[in-house]
């Protein structure tokens, strides 16, 4: 895997970014960065814009105004580079219900124009670190939903992106197959990847090394999960009274006159 070039250059850098659909503003003026080799969470409360973030980040979107820039490129203006070093799995992850584990696989590899010299010791390490070697010709839509979530993952991987991200990979899993996913992400970060990731669940949270905080489509911190944490005893306490005190100033500024 290619590692960061440029001295001190984040692989991730998103610059006062904005996103407005009609008169909705879901992004507000958003910066962070996330280091090369990490593993960058984002959590906080639903409809907070972490998937628009996310999306606006994969290329998938333009940002309404901002910069975001990976490993040094412009998302907007050098989308097809960016392509080639990311990997993007949404909530919605696109696997084919009716092929196989290993016909699903093959897809991505033939979409990702792997070398079939490298094919067969790529099925090997991700279908092998997703515990799914033993179901290569199962059908996809007779795995349940944490073996789902390793497929799609090990999809994502096999061309060894140098930026992973994450829109809430193991929503509604089983907590043994979150552990498990989350193993896997912990390979990969130790193999140089940069994982970028929201997640629901904040004992998720404790496994970043820096977390951002959205609520109402701002950021309201970025710090690692103890930082967070502070004098709280629990991530989640912490984040909730963090999000009540903001309420509270909203409310309160609502109503100057």
């Amino acid at each position: 895997m290619e590692r960061n070039s440029e001295y001190n250059q984040p692989m991730v850098d998103v610059n006062n970014v904005s996103m407005n659909f009609s008169t909705v503003e879901a992004v507000k003026e958003i910066s962070f960065r996330v280091s090369a080799g990490s593993i960058f969470g984002l959590v906080g409360s639903d409809g907070a814009g972490k998937s628009t973030l996310l999306r606006m980040i994969a290329t998938m979107i333009k940002p309404t105004s901002g910069e975001i820039h990976i490993n040094g490129l412009d998302v907007v203006t050098e989308r097809r580079k960016i392509k080639n070093i990311i990997g993007y799995m949404p909530q919605r992850f696109g696997l084919y219900q009716d092929l196989t584990v290993e016909e699903n696989l093959n897809f991505f590899m033939d979409i990702f124009s792997i070398p079939k010299t490298q094919r067969q010791a790529k099925k090997e390490k991700y279908l092998g670190f997703s515990n799914l070697l033993p179901f290569v010709d199962r059908s996809t839509g007779n795995l349940s939903g944490g073996m789902k979530q390793k497929l799609g993952l090990a999809c994502v991987l096999v061309h060894e992106p140098q930026l992973l991200i994450l829109d809430e990979p193991t929503n509604g899993v089983d907590p043994v197959s979150r552990h498990e996913f989350w193993e896997i992400l912990g390979n990969m970060k130790q193999e140089g990847m940069t994982i970028l990731v929201s997640t629901a669940y904040l004992d998720e949270g404790e496994l970043c090394d820096q977390l951002g905080l959205m609520h109402n489509s701002i950021l309201l911190n970025t710090a690692t999960p103890a930082a967070i944490r502070s004098t709280y005893s629990t991530l989640e306490e912490a984040i909730i009274e963090r999000i009540k005190e903001v309420d509270k100033e909203l409310a309160h500024d609502s109503f100057q006159f």
